[in-house]
């Protein structure tokens, strides 16, 4: 399979919001129990705040997109990013999740970044055991903070060190 990856451009937004709302309808992936509308993509935007964005394309198709965004905007944190990624389900297990977080942290690097963190919900086991294999380890867990789909759930907190 043919997949391009480039920094986001504005013209993105819609197809990243389709992306991200799968997930809202589908998964504990995404937290919101709401469908997103595109002023949720406008916070995204400023929350990535010059930080790499990029997306993902099999063809004409944007079937994923990943950012780093600032954990706190504060000086004191300027070297700790939060990710954040998201590839429709057709595409997963194919080593895109692996590309793109390596592209995120050649990045981050670059920038002077030394830590990265990840939230990732407790009823995503997928995700949890992708960053796992990539280096994060687990340095919170919040238990019982999210109700989605009538289940409770953790939001657990991994961290990863440049």
């Amino acid at each position: 399979m043919n997949f391009t990856y480039r920094k986001f451009k504005p013209d993105d937004r819609k197809a990243i919001l389709n992306v991200l709302n799968y997930y809202v309808k589908n998964s504990f992936a995404a937290y919101p129990q709401e469908q997103l509308e595109s002023g949720h993509f406008d916070k995204l935007f400023e929350a990535a705040d010059k930080l790499p964005f990029y997306v993902i394309f099999k063809g004409e198709k944007l079937i994923g997109f990943g950012l780093l965004r600032p954990y706190y905007k504060l000086s004191t944190f300027k070297h700790t990013v939060e990710i954040t990624y998201f590839i429709l389900p057709d595409y997963t297990m194919k080593g895109l999740g692996s590309k793109l977080l390596n592209l995120l942290e050649e990045d981050a690097r670059k920038l002077g970044i030394e830590s990265i963190l990840a939230n990732i919900s407790s009823q995503n086991p997928q995700s949890i055991n992708f960053h796992m294999k990539y280096g994060f380890v687990q340095c919170g867990r919040f238990e019982k903070v999210g109700k989605k789909f009538g289940k409770s759930f953790d939001v657990i907190w991994m961290q990863k060190f440049l």
